[in-house]
Formats: structure tokens, C-alpha cells, sequence
């Protein structure tokens, strides 16, 4: 049975074309996250950030219990959507950026993760699928897209 977590809506100060243009290409993370100041990063955080692989239609997220995770772009509509599907979990899962002009120079951002969790792991998990939905958004309403 899927389970959807979604993030409050976020405000992204940037017009939505230019959002989608950045979160539909993986590679754009990459340049983003190698301009971040290394001191406004924890420390436990930044040797995870280093491990972090991008292409341009994938990123694999170092550990956690389930080892790497990959997530591959699989679905894009200009400029309202892009879709993110997990390889190699057991379970199905699925990230999707909505976005939503706001005004000519503002986008609406929502991140919503759908997932094939088993009714005895919903618990355990209901929590931080959660805010990792609601920290997708956190990021990326914190980046400077206009830069």
C-alpha cells in the first residue's frame, strides 16, 4: 500500500522556469553544492556530501540502513513537475517536485514522497520520509536559482 508524505509548500524567489530548468538536470546540484561555504555545512554532513553522485539523469545518496540510494530522474513536465524514482530499494519509492508560478518572479515549490511501505514498517518510517520531504523543500527554497 502507497503512503505520501508531502512537504508544506515552500517559496522559492526565482520564475518557475528557471527552478524547473535547475531541478530537472541533476547536474545542476553538483554547482550549487560546491559553492555552499564549507563552514555553514556540520561536519558529519559534509563527508556525506562529498560522497554524493550526480549525473546528469541520477543522484546516489551515500548510507543510511539500506546502503546507497539512487535516485534516477524518470518523469519531467516543463515547468510544473519534476519526478525522481529510487533504484534498487525493495520497496518502490518515488520523490516529485511540484512547482507553481507564484507571480512572474516566484515559484511555489512542494516536495511529495510516495512510497510501498509495509504496514509493519509504516511506523518506523512515517517520520523521516517525512522530513526528508520537508527538508527537500527547506533546500531548495534556500537556493540561490538567480545566481
Amino acid at each position: 500500500m502507497a503512503s505520501e508524505f508531502k512537504s508544506k509548500t515552500g517559496i522559492v524567489n526565482a520564475p518557475v522556469e528557471m527552478v524547473y530548468a535547475r531541478l530537472s538536470n541533476p547536474e545542476n546540484l553538483r554547482t550549487l553544492w560546491d559553492n555552499v561555504p564549507a563552514d555553514r555545512i556540520p561536519a558529519d554532513k559534509l563527508e556525506q556530501l562529498k560522497n554524493v553522485r550526480i549525473t546528469a539523469d541520477s543522484i546516489t545518496l551515500p548510507g543510511g540502513p539500506t546502503g546507497s540510494v539512487t535516485l534516477r530522474l524518470d518523469h519531467c513536465e516543463a515547468p510544473s513537475l519534476v519526478r525522481l524514482k529510487a533504484a534498487d530499494l525493495p520497496v518502490s519509492l518515488i520523490m516529485e517536485l511540484h512547482l507553481k508560478e507564484a507571480d512572474s518572479h516566484t515559484t511555489e515549490a512542494q516536495a511529495v514522497i510516495v512510497a510501498d511501505i509495509p504496514m509493519m514498517l509504516r511506523p518506523m518510517v512515517k517520520g523521516p520520509l517525512q522530513q526528508v520531504a520537508d527538508k527537500v523543500i527547506e533546500l531548495i527554497a534556500g537556493i540561490p536559482f538567480a545566481d
